[in-house]
């Protein structure tokens, strides 16, 4: 019932396309969401998520989960996340993949929904720590396409790696276009 429903929101109600698969046989990566400019990017997440029938998970500020609405993030797959400095949370998250036999989590690299013009790299360490590949993924508000991207998994050459993940990114418009991730064009 409600797999129907996201389907009819996302694809007819919205006009959105889903272009590319997730692995159903990978049961562990870190999926990077990109851009991020609005809360409108974490009800198309819901709704991809229920389309593709995948368990995702993401990290929200720990005061997301103390408001009235924390049960609802809890629900939908929201891990609490500390920001009090001093503590090494790419450690911290790739131990949260290691506990489980099941985790696939969603961040936005871009760490804001404002304009950047870098990612954070909390991603790429969590997804090399954690020994997971990275699945890309950019929602594309002009064209209203969702583009997943095939597993990338983190070498010792991250320039090369931030490369690959730049070009995947670029083009893609935000739902405030002018907090659309631009990545340098030196890359």
């Amino acid at each position: 019932m409600m797999r129907s429903l996201s389907v009819f929101i996302f694809y007819k109600v919205l006009g959105w396309k889903l272009e590319g698969e997730f692995s159903t046989e990978l049961k562990k990566f870190v999926i990077a969401v990109v851009p991020h400019t609005s809360w409108h990017d974490f009800y198309m997440g819901l709704l991809i998520r229920k389309i593709i029938r995948l368990q995702i998970n993401f990290l929200g500020k720990k005061e997301l989960f103390d408001s009235p609405f924390g049960w609802y993030f809890r629900k939908v797959g929201g891990i609490a996340l500390d920001r009090t400095g001093g503590q090494n949370k790419v450690e911290a998250i790739a131990n949260e993949f290691k506990k489980r036999d099941e985790m696939r989590l969603a961040l936005a690299p871009e760490g804001t929904r404002k304009r950047v013009k870098e990612l954070k790299t909390g991603f790429y360490y969590i997804a090399k720590e954690a020994n997971v590949p990275i699945v890309l993924l950019r929602f594309d508000f002009d064209k209203k396409i969702a583009k997943v991207g095939e597993p990338l998994y983190p070498t010792d050459d991250m320039q090369k790696d931030f490369e690959k993940i730049h070009d995947f990114f670029r083009g893609a418009v935000g739902k405030i276009p002018e907090y659309s991730f631009i990545p340098e064009e030196n890359d």
